[in-house]
């Protein structure tokens, strides 16, 4: 492996993929709305320029037939139904991400957003039949109540450059929550003329399909199956069958990387580089895919395409509406346009705060925002941006003027949502630093991804032992990435005077012949006090630690060589070197070099701009807990 990489994002993988789900995640939804808000401007000028052709053109016919038996479905309704299940399938897939290795593993993490979730979709609908009360429209109320998750991070990633990433996962997490009740609204409340036996035909094959898992079947193509029958069968029964997405990527795991699965897959790729055949190189893509979650491998497939294909193209199949100065007019009087308006702007913010305050407050501070109250109105505010499923359950509840109301009512949201939003950070920008900081950060408590804390009577530390920011590395002095992150921790501990540094040893001896070696020699070096002076050498000498290598450094930094050789020979160190591996193992560290702050598991780049901001970040939370 080449250590000239330059974007020092690379590991040397012993456990799992080296990228964060949830932060590829949310870097997939911030980049697609600027995707998604293009398509939706191309729907109002091409409605605007040429409104026939573009209601004609959705209206547009496709049939899929097998023999006597077939689906006759528009255009619009295709990408509704059809194509909006593989987005509902990714939500359902992070959903399940975030349950088993995310925020909510901890289960008292899901008590606050779910309460917020929730009320945040009950205020909205209140707020709506109230205003809609005594008019027919106010079966439309389902068109009040989600958050659209594309649009809200992406107005965050504009306006709330400052805010803390917690406040992202506090959003995602309402948004699933949001998404999972708005799809029970559509199954019960917007779906006609069902068809019981079509129904049953899906409710049995989604029994085969837990039975599959059961079994342990892995193969993806028996699953596409299952859900292309219980779809149809869905469609069949009157119910929507975007629902089946959701329930598909809810069934699907997610779970670390075993180094025991790895370790297989290094054994043949070696396999495979002495004798590369096509049976070995089959073998290769089977072991890796063995290694890797199905959750993972269904994201990596499906998310882009859902992020910047799918749903752009619902925005360009149903936010078209032709607008003028008197349909304007006539929208603003309007129940509908203002019932979800006001849903939105107002009854958004409304319930995800005041669930937020009361759940806290009957918990009596057990349960902690994630944020600062600051940025949980930022958060409220945001949740006011309502548009993907929104126009999905619009496009059921209404026709003609009614759906166009709808849809005004909708946009107009999403651009006073943006507004609120950018006012309250300009506001919170404008405080004192350390209100700022309060109002930002609050005092929630973080989750600890490092299993083991550190000691300082135990773990080599270098800066002051008393420091309010810990940064610890996993490494490997063969890995060729630990040497490129090398002189990046040294310009960190040289820019912050309160960090201090801590190395752990995780030689990846599947992959590097001499790490283990190195890393007794590290410890036989700190039984004469020459830890560091030993660490820095290895890690400057990446190709020569061969045992007379390692002798040598012995004395080039003044050791007593009989006595290091002795404990190479006896290997004293290799305890010590366990106990660091054994607690990677617990904390599923996924490679070389993998970096802890504060205890939190550092996600992204470890250049000097990426730890530097982590470093930051974690200062100041520590600033606001004292």
């Amino acid at each position: 492996m080449s250590s000239e990489a330059n974007d020092y994002t690379e590991q040397t993988a012993c456990a799992a993929d080296s990228h964060s789900p949830l932060r590829d995640f949310l870097r997939t939804e911030t980049g697609s709305a600027a995707v998604l808000v293009t398509a939706a401007f191309a729907a109002l000028i091409w409605a605007n320029l040429t409104p026939s052709a573009y209601e004609a053109f959705w209206h547009t016919h496709l049939s899929l037939r097998l023999g006597s038996h077939g689906i006759a479905l528009n255009l619009r309704e295709w990408v509704n139904s059809g194509l909006m299940t593989v987005f509902f399938f990714v939500v359902g897939l992070e959903a399940r991400r975030e349950f088993d290795m995310g925020e909510l593993r901890e289960r008292s993490r899901l008590a606050l957003p779910v309460a917020a979730g929730l009320c945040g979709m009950l205020v909205p609908v209140a707020l709506y039949l109230t205003i809609n009360a005594g008019h027919a429209s106010a079966q439309g109320w389902g068109a009040a109540m989600s958050t659209d998750t594309a649009f809200a991070l992406g107005i965050l990633a504009v306006v709330g450059r400052h805010m803390p990433s917690s406040l992202r996962v506090f959003i995602l997490t309402i948004t699933v929550v949001d998404d999972f009740l708005a799809l029970a609204v559509i199954a019960i409340a917007y779906s006609s003329d069902l068809s019981v036996p079509a129904l049953l035909v899906a409710v049995g094959t989604f029994a085969v399909v837990l039975l599959v898992r059961r079994l342990g079947v892995r193969r993806g193509a028996v699953y596409a199956v299952l859900a292309v029958v219980a779809w149809v069968a869905m469609l069949e029964s009157g119910v929507d069958p975007v629902v089946i997405g959701l329930a598909m990527g809810l069934l699907t795991y997610a779970y670390p990387a075993a180094r025991s699965d790895l370790e297989r897959a290094t054994g043949l790729f070696r396999l495979f580089r002495e004798q590369p055949t096509p049976e070995l190189e089959r073998s290769v893509r089977a072991g890796l895919a063995s290694a890797i979650s199905p959750n993972d491998r269904l994201q990596q497939i499906f998310h882009p395409w859902a992020g910047y294909v799918i749903v752009p193209l619902f925005a360009l199949a149903n936010a078209g509406i032709p607008i003028s100065g008197e349909q304007l007019s006539r929208a603003f009087s309007s129940p509908v346009t203002l019932g979800i308006l006001l849903g939105y702007t107002l009854g958004k913010p409304i319930g995800v705060i005041g669930a937020s305050a009361l759940t806290t407050w009957l918990s009596r501070g057990r349960i902690r925002l994630p944020v600062g109250w600051g940025a949980l109105a930022v958060g409220g505010s945001l949740s006011g941006v309502g548009f993907t499923v929104s126009l999905l359950i619009a496009t059921l509840a209404f026709h003609g003027t009614g759906l166009q109301d709808a849809k005004i009512g909708i946009l107009s949201a999403v651009l006073c949502s943006f507004l609120i939003s950018w006012l309250i950070t300009r506001a919170i920008g404008g405080l004192p630093r350390e209100a700022q900081l309060r109002a930002l950060l609050g005092k929630a408590e973080t989750i600890i991804d490092l299993p083991v804390p550190v000691d300082p009577h135990r773990d080599h530390v270098r800066g002051p032992r008393d420091a309010p920011v810990t940064v610890v590395e996993y490494g490997d002095y063969e890995c060729p990435y630990c040497g490129q992150a090398e002189p990046v921790i040294r310009e960190l501990l040289g820019d912050f005077g309160d960090v201090r540094y801590v190395w752990r040893h995780l030689p990846l001896t599947d992959v590097h012949v001499h790490a283990q070696l190195a890393a007794e020699a590290a410890e036989a070096a700190a039984l004469q006090g020459g830890y560091w002076d030993m660490h820095d050498l290895l890690l400057s000498h990446q190709g020569a630690l061969r045992f007379d290598d390692l002798r040598g450094y012995a004395a080039d930094i003044g050791l007593d060589v009989a006595r290091f050789e002795r404990d190479m020979r006896s290997r004293a160190g290799s305890a010590r070197v366990a106990e660091d591996v054994e607690s990677a193992d617990v904390g599923g560290v996924a490679g070389t070099p993998t970096f802890f702050v504060n205890g939190r598991r550092h996600q992204g780049a470890y250049d000097i701009t990426g730890l530097s901001a982590a470093v930051r970040a974690a200062r100041e939370r520590a600033a606001v807990s004292a």
